[in-house]
Order: C-alpha cells, then sequence, then structure tokens
C-alpha cells in the first residue's frame, strides 16, 4: 500500500534548501515549537493536506528537467519530516531510484524515528542546531538538546553528509562561548560539509498575526553584518566551511 502523509505545500528554491535548485516539499506538523519559527502553520499536521506518495511523486516529476539541469534534487522539510517517518522515507527512497538527489532538513529532534533505511536514502541532512546551551535551547524551542546531538553523532558514524544550520538571534544563540562550543562539537563530525549561519528574520510575522498566536520575538533585533561575520569566524576557526 502506498504510504500516505500530511503536507502543507511545495516549492521550489535555489540555494537554500541544499545544492542547486530543488523541489521543496513542507509536510506538515512540528514536535518543537521556536520562537523564531518562520512557518506556524506547518506545527499541526491536522492543518496540512493529506496525499499520497504517488501524488508527491507525479509532482516532482513535472520539475524533474528543471531541478537536474540546475544540479539540484529534492528536499522534504517542514514541519519535521521525522514526524511522518514512513511517508518521508518513500518519498526518499522513491526519489533515490529516480536518480534525484535527496535531502532532508530536519531539527533532529526526532532523530531517533528515522531508520537507517530512510538514512541510506538520504544524501545530505540539513540538520538545524538551533542552540548549544541547553537551558537556552529549552527556551527557545521547547524541546531538549540532547537528541539532536546525539542524531548528528549517528549521521557521523553512518557517513551521511551534514549541512549544519544555525540561526543567530541577537540575545539568544550569539553568546560566544556557546557558539564556541558549538563549533567544537561540529568541528568532531567528519561528515560536516559546512556550516549555515542564519540571520534571524520576521518574514513569518503575519502568519502569527492570522493564527492569533503570540509572535514572542517581534520586538528583537536582526543581527548585524559584523555579528553574523563574527559567528561565522568562530567557526572558521575550527577548520569550518562557514557561510
Amino acid at each position: 500500500m502506498t504510504a500516505t502523509g500530511r503536507i502543507h505545500s511545495w516549492d521550489l528554491s535555489t540555494g537554500v534548501d541544499g545544492p542547486g535548485t530543488r523541489f521543496v516539499l513542507f509536510v506538515s506538523g512540528c514536535p518543537l515549537r521556536c520562537l523564531y519559527c518562520a512557518n506556524p502553520d506547518t506545527w499541526h499536521m491536522r492543518d496540512g493536506r493529506e496525499t499520497t506518495v504517488e501524488e508527491v511523486m507525479a509532482e516532482i516529476g513535472r520539475y524533474r528537467a528543471f531541478v537536474t539541469t540546475a544540479g539540484g534534487g529534492v528536499t522534504v522539510t517542514g514541519g519535521e519530516p521525522l514526524l511522518q517517518p514512513a511517508f518521508t522515507g518513500e518519498i526518499l527512497r522513491r526519489c533515490q531510484e529516480a536518480g534525484l538527489h535527496t535531502a532532508l532538513d530536519t531539527s533532529g529532534f526526532l532523530g531517533a524515528r528515522a531508520p537507517d533505511s530512510l538514512l541510506a536514502d538520504t544524501d545530505l541532512v540539513l540538520l538545524d542546531i538551533k542552540a548549544f546551551d541547553v537551558p537556552t535551547y529549552r527556551a527557545l524551542t521547547g524541546g531538549d538538546l540532547a537528541p539532536t546531538l546525539t542524531f548528528a553523532a549517528r549521521l557521523d558514524r553512518l557517513g551521511v553528509p551534514m549541512w549544519i544550520r544555525y540561526v543567530l538571534v541577537p540575545g539568544w544563540t550569539d553568546a560566544p562561548e556557546a557558539v564556541d562550543g558549538l563549533a567544537r562539537f561540529v568541528a568532531g563530525l567528519p561528515a560536516v560539509r559546512r556550516v549555515d549561519i542564519l540571520p534571524f528574520h520576521k518574514l513569518g510575522a503575519a502568519k502569527y498575526d492570522a493564527l492569533g498566536i503570540p509572535f514572542r520575538l517581534r520586538d528583537a533585533p536582526r543581527p548585524s553584518a559584523d555579528l553574523v561575520e563574527r559567528v561565522r569566524e568562530q567557526f572558521r576557526a575550527q577548520g569550518l566551511a562557514a557561510c
């Protein structure tokens, strides 16, 4: 029987969701409540549209030539794709069989739900490490940091390439000692190919208003160019490619 799942939407992007031009599938449902989340409309599975893997693959097929010509592939994001591991795994498997590069964008919080077979069908994991200080991680996301670090170590053991993604929020994730700690941890994982420092933005503020959800970081400042470069240099000091 074809696996079914609940999705929010799909889009095409270049340069931010993996290499090349990507078909990006947004699945519904997420166990975390990150204060800076730009897609609060993906938090609940019940708000997504039920679909089948066949329907998703048919949509991907319409853009296959475009994404492959541009050196891209398919990225499954969310929400949190590992909240629906059977659905996500089947999409990744089918994409691999079709010769498409696959990427999984995840917080790693539910990494224990990902079987080795799913990871074997994943060419790249975009691992979002929200913070490296445990109390900050809890306050920022409502979840625990440990599962993400455990998942990162597992990916490294399996040799699954990773891009680490780190959202830089002034007053939250910019503490030099925490950034240094994360940089040292990541530098110990040979499977990490690069680190993306993502400046905090407020592009999702209107969604919070529409949903009647308080946006707690509405008054938080955006990081300056100097701060972004300082954090990148902290990762580069550990021998990592940071951009």
